[in-house]
């Protein structure tokens, strides 16, 4: 499945090739699902009365005219007619009944009598049509009875009933009560219930996001045979379940532990990893740890990192000799020396140690999660019973009831759930009690679970091969100008020769990143914070360029150029369904970016699949929904869920992906992890898929000594012909490349790791092709953006832009029918397809904690669902995207039917520009 840009449009010799694995992500319930929530009857009616309503307007128009050559007849008959004459033209052409239709048709016939025939079959059709108007209301009525039966059906399904209980549990406390109610239409408070639960149920049937059995992943690799490009996948109907307790409560144990000063006597103690002497003083890595808000669903502890000093001293000398000299030594080892050491009051020399310990200059290594445990509740015991104290193994067995609700939890059922949950929880707090905490506090999500559907999934290969393979290679050459870390990383490099020359080398990585921070990027950073991509004219504004490097003046020229591509596609083009983007506008554009990317680019990329698009293809097209740069990215989340499946003498997932990565190594280097510094976060834990780890100061590590990099070995230089920075090792003599497997943004990580991660592959591309592109005019408020696509690859999904006060709104006296029948009338002005996605803005920027909701226009529920989530003020709009692929053109399927579906999937580019014949590694 390589294919060498000889094959592409591109003319350079670069190598590109689709990773052989992927990881799928189905949706929890099939489509079919939802399908029972349609009101089909009331549909057609809406439908024949919008055909209807427009008919009668078309002909009241025509009609209208011929009222208007009848006034002058009116006129000779009386100045009552002639008045009695406009009214009726005015009534007829906005299709409204005369108050008298015999007299209307009389009066009219008198003055010709053609004309008063055809008032007379307006009249008839339009009394018909007001029939018709009035049988709605009936029918919608018996079809939201039939709707709401199936939903409460729906929503007792097992799947959803566990994810939910996780997704939402006050939800799930209140859920039993609306399916208990049978009333034909629930009261106010059941039907914000309904509400709640029908965007959880759209979300687990219509979209794919892997939270407990809303969204569940499974495993796959691309064999077969080459020219297959069908994609059709299915998933059996066993799905495993496999949960780890929130780190983030055991950070609340840690930190009670280490706060008690008889407790603390029994811990292990370190000096800073990575500390060093400058002149007089002691300098080391010093970490601050941000407990996260604990009621909110998702929260995680941040943690900051900055270079400190200590001036040095007499005893901080003596005390970092006793270190040196002393394995094991414990708190209580440390003040019992200080006290030995000083003569002085014990109570004294604890507040000393205690000190150290606040300044971080000396550290606590264990009881703190290591980024690859499988499972971090029992390495925290484990790490208790070492300690060989008996509160510790105290502590430590009233640890086992949480992990025996957690082993208990896969195979439960949702009853049982609800009391395992209730049981960790409770033990959870007890043992905070009972090491002194006065307020014991637990995040609101105490478990993760992720439901696995198989892990031996087979793909044909021809998806991304033959002219979809080329047509992403060509998509991915433009998708650095959407890097967000891309200026970031050019700005680094203008730093480093700033200060070092080109071809400069720089010894003390620490030094450089806490000067970079603290002398220009954290400064950098508040800038372009505020940055805008466009200005109010819709004018591209250059990136910030503080040291007026060329490159960032190229990454602008090469944006400028996109633009001004995609601005003349729309002016020629803005009316059809899609745009393509032409081979030349992404060559030239790639072309201008090459020299700002690296010789190896991996990539990562959330697709969806779709059948051919109506009157349009013949073929499946991919559409691109992410795209990431970096190593590993679709598997590193759910390594815990795979390493321990199969056969026990073959190894796990991790150890596959390890030796299949050593194997994409560009010659003369490794691939070395950067952790991100403490676990605070279940995003941050995965097994262990590279040969290195690179350890930063204040950093501990559980890989063999062999294997780790310290941050003192590594040395930055400058490429002056590639003009790039190139981190190396004094111990391996090659190049580093660090790799970045958690899923915490970079904002999120501390700054040596986040520094490191500007020298890595890792982007972050939010691909944006409507930047700086003028919006149609407003029709009623609403603006559309075509498809756009390159070959059968879809970048951007049509959509239209509504301000929140052009949306059907409810007007008292409105009933149910009406309201349907307006959301019908709006969908047809405007050409929306039956179903779409929502997002909410608010100012023109996604309403916070806002996701894409999935709307169906065949079903009033969903229509209730959205309007409740539309805030009409000022300002606020809905963005309503397309929903591709549509239902039938949906490629996996299982026992129970069709579901959406999401394939995360690998590229690799290289280029053989890196000197092969160089120095390789001495690995």
């Amino acid at each position: 499945m390589t294919l060498l840009t000889s094959d592409t449009a591109r003319s350079d010799t670069s190598r590109w090739e689709p990773g052989r694995r992927f990881v799928l992500r189905a949706a929890g319930l099939p489509v079919e699902a939802v399908h029972g929530l349609r009101c089909r009857r009331t549909r057609r009616w809406a439908d024949e009365l919008l055909a209807e309503e427009a008919r009668l307007a078309r002909d009241g128009a025509a009609l209208s005219d011929l009222l208007h050559g009848l006034v002058p007849a009116a006129d000779s008959v009386s100045g009552e007619a002639r008045r009695a004459l406009l009214a009726l033209r005015r009534q007829v052409f906005n299709n409204r009944l005369p108050a008298d239709p015999p007299a209307a048709t009389r009066l009219v016939a008198g003055l010709d009598e053609a004309v008063g025939a055809s008032l007379s079959a307006w009249i008839e059709a339009r009394a018909r049509f007001g029939d018709l108007l009035d049988e709605g209301a009936v029918v919608l009525a018996e079809e939201l009875r039939a709707a709401r039966t199936e939903l409460r059906g729906v929503l007792a399904h097992d799947r959803f009933r566990k994810g939910l209980l996780l997704a939402s549990p006050a939800l799930d406390g209140r859920i039993d009560g609306y399916l208990g109610d049978t009333s034909a239409r629930p009261g106010g408070r059941m039907r914000k219930i309904e509400r709640s639960a029908l965007t959880y149920l759209y979300r687990t049937a219509c979209k794919t996001s892997p939270f407990s059995t809303l969204t569940a992943v499974a495993a796959g690799t691309f064999d077969g045979d080459p020219s297959d490009a069908t994609a059709a996948l299915y998933v059996g109907e066993e799905w495993t379940s496999h949960v780890r307790l929130n780190v983030v409560a055991l950070g609340r144990i840690a930190d009670l532990i280490l706060a008690d000063p008889v407790r603390r006597q029994d811990l292990a103690v370190v000096l800073s990893p990575g500390w060093g002497r400058d002149a007089d003083r002691v300098r080391y890595v010093r970490q601050w740890v941000t407990a996260g808000d604990d009621s909110a669903a998702v929260t995680f502890d941040a943690v900051r990192d900055r270079l400190f000093y200590l001036r040095t001293s007499g005893t901080l000398e003596r005390m970092l000799e006793l270190f040196g000299s002393r394995d094991g030594l414990r708190h209580r080892d440390l003040v019992d020396w200080l006290q030995a050491e000083h003569g002085a009051d014990r109570a004294e020399c604890e507040r000393y140690a205690t000190a150290l310990l606040q300044l971080g200059m000396v550290r606590v290594p264990g009881l703190r999660t290591d980024v690859h445990s499988a499972d971090p509740l029992r390495s925290f015991q484990e790490g208790l019973r070492g300690l060989g104290a008996p509160w510790a193994d105290t502590a430590a067995d009233a640890l086992d009831g949480p992990a025996a609700c957690l082993a208990a939890y896969p195979a439960a059922d949702v009853p049982t759930r609800r009391v395992l949950l209730r049981t960790l929880r409770a033990e959870l707090l007890q043992v905070q009690r009972e090491l002194g905490a006065a307020e014991p506090t637990l995040p609101q999500t105490l478990l993760y679970e992720d439901a696995s559907a198989g892990g031996d999934l087979v793909c044909p290969p021809g998806l991304l091969a033959g002219e979809t393979g080329r047509a992403l290679r060509s998509v991915e050459g433009v998708l650095p100008m959407f890097d967000i870390t891309l200026p970031q990383r050019i700005t680094l490099r203008g730093f480093f020769t700033a200060r070092y020359g080109r071809g400069g080398r720089c010894d003390d990585l620490l030094g450089l990143v806490h000067d970079f921070h603290e002398d220009f990027f954290d400064q950098y950073i508040s800038f372009t914070s505020k940055r805008t991509s466009f200005g109010e004219d819709g004018s591209y504004v250059p990136e910030e360029n503080w040291l007026g490097q060329s490159a960032l003046r190229t990454l602008d020229d090469a944006r400028r150029s996109f633009v001004a591509g995609m601005r003349e596609l729309w002016e020629a083009e803005g009316a059809a369904e899609e745009i393509q983007l032409p081979d030349g506008l992404l060559a030239s554009v790639a072309g201008q970016l090459a020299p700002l990317t690296g010789d190896f680019t991996p990539q990562s990329h959330h697709i969806q699949v779709s059948g051919p698009v109506p009157g349009h293809r013949t073929g499946p097209l991919v559409v691109l929904n992410r795209s990431y740069g970096g190593l590993a990215f679709p598997f590193s989340r759910f390594t815990h869920v795979y390493d321990g499946a199969g056969d026990p003498s073959e190894p796990g997932l991790s150890a596959r992906l390890r030796g299949e990565l050593r194997e994409h190594q560009p010659h003369g280097a490794v691939f070395a992890e950067v952790t991100g510094g403490q676990v605070t976060s279940n995003l941050n834990l995965h097994g262990r898929m590279t040969d290195y780890q690179i350890v930063c100061p204040g950093e501990i590590s559980t890989v063999p000594e062999a294997d780790r990099l310290h941050l003192d070995d590594l040395y930055l230089v400058h490429d002056d012909d590639a003009d790039r920075l190139v981190l190396r090792s004094r111990r391996l003599e090659c190049e580093v490349i660090p790799v970045y497997l958690g899923y915490l943004v970079p904002v999120a990580l501390p700054e040596i790791p986040r520094t490191l991660l500007l020298l890595s592959p890792s982007t972050m591309t939010p691909a944006d092709v409507w930047g700086g592109v003028p919006r149609s005019a407003a029709v009623g408020g609403v603006t559309r953006r075509p498809r756009v696509a390159h070959g059968d690859v879809v970048i951007s999904r049509r959509s239209w832009t509504a301000d929140a006060t052009a949306l059907p709104d409810r007007t008292p006296g409105t009933d149910e029918a009406r309201w349907y029948l307006s959301w019908q009338r709006w969908r047809r002005a405007h050409g929306l397809p039956d179903q779409v996605f929502a997002t909410v803005q608010e100012a023109g920027r996604r309403s916070p904690g806002a996701k894409p909701l999935y709307v169906d226009f065949d079903s009033p529920l969903s229509l209730t669902v959205l309007d409740a989530t539309v805030d009409r003020a000022p300002g606020a709009s809905v963005i309503l995207r397309e929903m591709l692929p549509a239902e039938d053109g949906l490629h996996l399927t299982s026992a129970e039917g069709r579901h959406v579906a999401e394939l995360a999937v690998e590229t690799f580019t290289s280029r053989p520009s890196r000197t092969e014949d160089g120095p390789t590694c001495r690995n």
